[in-house]
């Protein structure tokens, strides 16, 4: 199954979860920083951030792997405190000195970055000032973006704003498990709005510099079916809040009506309270012209007449994740049916290391990889335009909640000692890079 010419195959990282050096050169404290030290249990083997894979210090050595690899891109993210240490007023220089190392060693290599501005570190500073359920830390991340912009706005580039504003605010704001560790809907629905409101103000800041590349946001999204013909309606409530809350505003200038309220599978928020957000010209700037869609897939699930998602599908050792190649393809086509036409990438898909097979012989990953490139493939052939395919991730890094107990990698890291070997999937994904294809079965 041959892909087009030109199609992008690249890899994926991001700054909390690979860079270490959480204070150094100046960088501020982010809430991953303060979640993940606070030692109340919230890591599940009680690690932190705080070294990780010590990219800050061992990236030339990272890039050289991207090279060996052969990819044409790699999705990375910056660290806002460790360029506005605290979201607000000064610049960090030794910061943005720090990645236009990255750009001009990506350079040298010939990779396109694909660069994303936010990738939930939120300064912690800006939480104390209420974070993302605060209006502010909209204009403050527009703030940001401009200083970005001014520094690097001259690098062709895939800019991606905001990664996964979903997961950020239901286990951020909603669930608690993921920092700031807060478990209030209301707070929730609001960091939705002003996560989308701060993707729209930097879709604005991105053409008012006349940056190079194009511009998107990453959003993760999910397939879902009833276990139940009588539960049509609990899934239409779960799509609404899972999908359509995010694909909707920024494709289409709308909310959906049925994501927020007390109905099974709904967001429990205050409708009302969401909408009081809502201002004059708000939904107008979230549906700025985007460049391109950022897509992470991981991929699907049920839904139960309770509106509650339920195990259709096995699932990986993550077991939030369940396997199902044939959902990306039914994803990619609903978006091209559903919404206006506008370039896609695949900015994550992948699966942990299988615990019953050794680190470096991977094979459960190359079969998984293999599937949803075979679905990728079709959704082209279908006529969905689909520009290129990230794996998740390029090296083992901090899993958030789960640390170090989940490998994503291609590349296996010993964090004792952070060398770095390739797996058996590292070699098997640099053959289909260089054929630009991957076999059928």
């Amino acid at each position: 199954m041959r892909f087009p010419k030109g199609y992008v195959w690249g890899a994926a990282t991001s700054a909390y979860q690979i860079e270490g050096a959480w204070n150094v050169d100046g960088k501020g404290p982010s809430i991953w920083d303060t979640f993940s030290q606070a030692g109340l249990g919230h890591i599940a083997d009680g690690s932190t951030g705080d070294v990780a894979a010590d990219h800050y210090h061992r990236w030339e050595g990272d890039f050289d792997l991207l090279k060996t690899l052969g990819v044409g891109a790699y999705r990375f993210s910056l660290s806002w405190p460790r360029i506005q240490p605290t979201g607000a007023g000064a610049v960090n220089q030794k910061g943005l000195d720090f990645y236009k190392q990255l750009l001009d060693g990506l350079a040298e290599r010939d990779i396109r970055p694909a660069v994303t501005l936010f990738h939930w570190d939120l300064p912690q500073a800006l939480q104390d000032a209420g974070g993302w359920p605060s209006r502010d830390t909209a204009n403050r991340f527009a703030d940001y973006a401009d200083i970005v912009f001014g520094a690097f706005g001259d690098i062709d580039a895939e800019w991606l704003t905001l990664n996964e504003p979903k997961t950020l605010a239901f286990n951020g704001y909603w669930y608690g498990s993921h920092a700031p560790g807060i478990m209030d809907p209301n707070a929730a629905a609001a960091a939705v709005h002003h996560q989308l409101l701060a993707h729209g103000l930097t879709v604005q800041a991105f053409g008012a510099h006349n940056v190079k590349g194009r511009i998107g946001p990453v959003l993760n999204l999910t397939p879902v079916t009833p276990t139940d013909p009588a539960a049509k309606d609990q899934t239409e409530n779960v799509d609404a809040v899972q999908n359509r809350l995010f694909l909707d505003p920024v494709l289409k200038g709308s909310y959906p009506t049925n994501a927020i309220g007390t109905e099974n599978g709904q967001l429990p928020a205050d409708p009302d309270q969401f909408a009081a957000l809502v201002r004059d010209g708000d939904l107008a700037t979230i549906s700025s012209p985007i460049g391109m869609l950022g897509v992470n897939y991981y991929g699907v699930a049920g839904v139960d007449l309770n509106g509650t998602m339920v195990k259709i599908h096995k699932t990986s050792s993550a077991t939030w994740q369940q396997i199902w190649a044939p959902g990306l393809y039914t994803l990619l086509t609903r978006i091209k049916r559903d919404y206006k036409k506008v370039p896609i990438i695949i900015t994550e898909n992948g699966i942990p290391d299988d615990p019953m097979q050794n680190g470096l012989n991977d094979s459960a990953r190359i079969d998984y990889l293999r599937s949803h490139f075979q679905q990728a493939a079709r959704a082209i052939e279908a006529g969905v335009p689909l520009e290129g395919h990230y794996v998740w991730a390029l090296i083992d890094n901090f899993e958030w909640a789960e640390g170090y107990t989940e490998r994503f990698g291609l590349v296996n890291v010993n964090f004792d000692t952070q060398k770095r070997s390739p797996k058996k999937s590292f070699d098997w994904y640099r053959g289909v890079i260089a054929k630009n294809a991957v076999a059928p079965k």
